[in-house]
């Protein structure tokens, strides 16, 4: 599964926690999940949660720490499946 598709997966997770005054078309791979999407903690724990899932993969406290945009987001995951192989 290549990048683009992990984007896709991944932008179809955040889209379900977006505000309402937040549109789609701003999830972009340089988007900061709190500062332009204005996602909350809790509902970042939500993503991350939904991530695991998604991807069958553990992320750790400091993946989360290391998770600011959604770049970070498809690097942590790209690497996390490296790692299961």
């Amino acid at each position: 599964m290549g990048n683009d598709q992990h984007l896709v997966q991944l932008k179809d997770i955040i889209k379900t926690y977006l505000p309402e005054d937040v549109p789609v078309g701003a999830i972009g791979e340089d988007s900061n999940f709190v500062k332009e999407l204005n996602i909350n903690s809790a509902n970042l724990v939500d993503i991350v949660l939904d991530v695991e899932d998604a991807f069958g993969i553990r992320l750790e406290n400091e993946d989360m720490d290391k998770m600011q945009t959604v770049r970070d987001a498809l690097n942590i995951i790209a690497q996390k499946l490296r790692d299961k192989k």
